[in-house]
């Protein structure tokens, strides 16, 4: 064999070692460099996951959240829809974070489609989410203003406290916790969380004008305004938005001697009484240790659970 060849194949072999040690000398310096340490808690919450991948909780991937969720104050540890509530208390209990919770609220729905007989396309065939039914052309309801029936609040509730029954949401208080995952998921904007202390509510958000909203529904809210003018406490008005609202203070304040004349006044029977009305007054708030379940005293650092 030619010297001269040999020559320069043990020069190549050289130069590409030596290439190859300069390189591999410079990965491991940045490595070492700019290595992260890994957090053991965050650790903890990706196992604590059920690792669905869904990307409900709005982080890319389970691992997201639970970087998230360890690293960041503002992040929610009842974000994991899969896993819900149980899934919730283990995250709380880790990083130390209070459940986002409201004490003695509901979520509340504020149409009433199914009593006031609103037609239903029964030919709707795009996508099965009411994001895109609305988008597409505001859902298959004759009321444009109404619950589209998809079930996106269901999904969205952690836990399952909400039942899809006839194409329609029911809310159940003993496991509503308030969070208002569901309020933030309907695309209509007709379910708010509501004080179990209400004593009325106007299940209706349509913004038709009277002659529309009788032509589509048989209790639709028409703004005749006779709550307003009949309520002794003032508390029914309109809002930005011309809608009524009812200020729960006001009315619990002035209390029953009104004889709830708003129901009364009402010509189109959408002014009730609050299906989830609780006295509130003898019912200490129950705290408890979110990992044993164990009564603990207030002062104590863990969340606050109704029971």
């Amino acid at each position: 064999m030619d010297p001269a060849l040999v020559g320069l194949a043990v020069n190549g072999i050289v130069l590409l070692g030596s290439i190859g040690l300069v390189f591999g000398a410079g990965l491991g310096y940045a490595a070492h460099k700019f290595a992260v340490e890994a957090d053991p808690l965050v650790d903890e919450v990706l196992e604590s996951l059920p690792m669905a991948q869904c990307g409900g909780c709005g982080f890319p991937g389970c691992e997201g959240y639970a970087v998230a969720v360890v690293k960041e104050p503002g992040v929610s540890p009842n974000l994991c829809f899969p896993g819900k509530k149980e899934v919730a208390e283990i995250i709380a209990n880790l990083t130390g974070k209070e459940l986002d919770f409201q004490e003695n609220v509901v979520a509340t729905v504020r149409c009433s489609c199914l009593e006031g007989n609103v037609e239903r396309n029964p030919n709707y065939s795009g996508l099965q989410t009411c994001s895109a039914a609305e988008l597409a052309f505001g859902g298959p309801l004759g009321c444009q203003y109404g619950c589209t029936g998809l079930g996106e609040c269901r999904d969205s509730c952690p836990f399952d406290a909400i039942t899809m029954v006839d194409n329609f949401p029911r809310v159940s208080p003993e496991l509503c916790v308030g969070c208002g995952l569901c309020v933030k998921a309907c695309p209509k904007n007709i379910i708010e969380l509501t004080t179990v202390l209400a004593r009325v509510y106007v299940p209706c958000t349509t913004m038709d004008p009277a002659k529309k909203c009788k032509s589509v529904c048989d209790i639709g809210c028409i703004y005749c305004k006779a709550c307003i003018k009949k309520c002794p406490a003032d508390a029914f008005s309109l809002d930005e938005n011309g809608m009524i609202q009812v200020d729960h203070v006001k009315c619990n304040a002035y209390g029953p001697d009104c004889n709830e004349l708003c129901i009364d006044a009402c010509p189109r029977d959408i002014v009730l009484p609050y299906p989830n009305h609780r006295d509130i007054a003898a019912e200490p708030i129950t705290v408890v240790d979110l990992a044993s379940g164990a009564p603990k005293t207030p002062d104590s650092e863990i969340s606050t659970t109704r029971h």
